[in-house]
């Protein structure tokens, strides 16, 4: 009875000692938040909280985005990576509880006769050779005197949050490579049609200009370099159909499949999206951007585990009863309760002359939480940064869009007027050549700036947390 008393003050001091918890809760640190982004457009309420299916109209590219969040080996083994993460938060709840082991054995022992052993064996049961049966339940337990549990337990649950959130932030890429892909599919649709439309006015201009060289009012250098003009228009022909060839493979390895063509509608200016986004203060990047929160997940695992590292330095105490029984005869080795061996043990330990390994542990583990920590900083600095970097690429591009536009009618004016003028003897051909490659870089510069401003809507989309739901 005094041992089980005894027994049974340990177990009460361990358990008043389980709420001596080592090392301090997370607390998020100052981040020093600016009150509003560095570019400002016009904007509505609460725009950013679309889902993504609804900022993407075109049904082929949501068709597309569905394929790859489904299909896409990088989604697929980051899900797989989900599932272990999601076993080990599991097994980490379980973490400290006592465990139970149940093992049984038998085993025959010849004794030497000139041995004490060997000559009392044959004396008492008249054999030369000794059995032992026996099977046990032993039970562990080491108290979690100073929170232990519940530290393994922040830290599983923030490593799996934070692979949740880059799950959420890798297929907010995919999303966003998806799109761009679609669109620049669009873009490079549009530039084989300027091609084709310049090589169909050079083909006009180069006719026009052989029926002069024939009647011997021009030379064949004009002609010469009528033709190289058209040469220009049509080397960016099966450019363009390369590149094509080369972006519907692209986006089809995106989505999880093998090369093939991509269907698609519309054009290039059909496919603008209407950007209305909050120019709010930037701390809803925390609440919304899955790498900010990943980062900040991390940092609470860091956390965790500096207190495991301090925990260790600190004294164990476990308890490891057990019960079984025990004959050197078979058909005794089951009899109650006369084969019955019980064992109560308490064991109390401190690490001594380790103390200096394992603080050196626990200062590496505060320097990762600092890094963690710094880490966290930089993300959010560059979340902030991106928001103001599409910002400013989506304010401009709206600018030099119609700069753009507004060069493309003078120079579609002045092609036609060389053209005319040309034809009237006022202009010579090197002026006609002239106007006509103009517009067609223009034409060009057109189609790139549209696709700068639609990467720049998506990429917005995407600084500001848009959704992946």
């Amino acid at each position: 009875m005094k041992t089980l008393y005894k027994i049974g003050i340990v177990l009460l001091t361990g358990t008043i000692m389980t709420s001596c918890v080592v090392g301090k809760k997370y607390t998020r640190t100052d981040l020093n938040v600016p009150e509003k982004y560095r570019e400002e457009i016009v904007v509505t309420g609460d725009t950013i909280l679309l889902p993504w299916k609804n900022y993407y109209k075109d049904p082929l590219l949501v068709n597309l985005i569905e394929k790859a969040l489904v299909k896409n080996n990088e989604v697929l083994i980051a899900m797989k990576s989900m599932e272990q993460l999601d076993l080990s938060y599991k097994q980490a709840k379980l973490s400290l509880l006592p465990t139970l082991d149940f093992d049984a054995g038998a085993s025959r022992s010849y004794q030497s006769k000139n041995s004490l052993n060997g000559s009392l064996s044959a004396q008492f049961i008249g054999k030369d050779y000794m059995d032992d049966y026996n099977a046990n339940l032993r039970l562990a337990w080491e108290v979690d005197i100073w929170g232990k549990a519940a530290m393994q337990k922040r830290d599983a649950k923030a490593a799996y949050f934070a692979q949740k959130e880059n799950l959420s932030a890798l297929k907010t890429r995919i999303i966003v490579q998806v799109a761009q892909a679609y669109y620049n599919l669009l873009g490079l649709d549009e530039q084989l049609k300027i091609a084709e439309k310049n090589i169909e006015l050079s083909n006009n201009t180069l006719s026009m200009m052989r029926l002069q060289y024939n009647s011997g009012s021009v030379s064949s250098l004009a002609v010469n370099q009528t033709e190289a003009q058209k040469k220009t228009a049509e080397l960016l022909v099966p450019l363009a159909k390369a590149n094509i060839a080369v972006q519907e493979n692209a986006l089809q390895i995106l989505c999880g499949e093998y090369p093939d063509k991509i269907e698609r509608a519309g054009n290039i200016d059909a496919a603008e999206v209407a950007v209305l986004f909050p120019d709010g203060v930037p701390v809803s990047l925390l609440s919304r951007r899955p790498d900010v929160k990943a980062s900040e997940y991390a940092v609470m695992s860091a956390n965790a585990k500096t207190s495991l590292a301090k925990a260790t330095m600190y004294p164990t105490l476990s308890l490891s009863p057990s019960i079984g029984v025990n004959s050197f005869e078979f058909d005794n080795w089951f009899n109650f309760p006369g084969s019955v061996t019980k064992t109560i043990a308490a064991n109390l330990a401190q690490p001594i002359f380790r103390k200096k390994a394992l603080r050196t542990s626990y200062e590496v583990a505060v320097l990762e939480q600092e890094k963690a920590v710094v880490q966290f900083k930089q993300s959010f600095i560059t979340a902030v940064g991106e928001v103001n970097d599409a910002m400013s690429r989506l304010k401009y591009a709206d600018e030099r869009i119609l700069l753009a536009k507004e060069k493309a009618q003078s120079l579609d004016k002045a092609t036609s007027d060389a053209s005319l003028l040309y034809k009237s003897g006022m202009a010579n051909y090197l002026e006609v050549i002239t106007a006509q490659n103009s517009s067609l870089q223009n034409d060009l510069d057109v189609v790139t700036i549209k696709l700068e401003k639609l990467n720049a809507a998506i990429n917005l989309y995407r600084a500001l947390g848009g959704g992946v739901e």
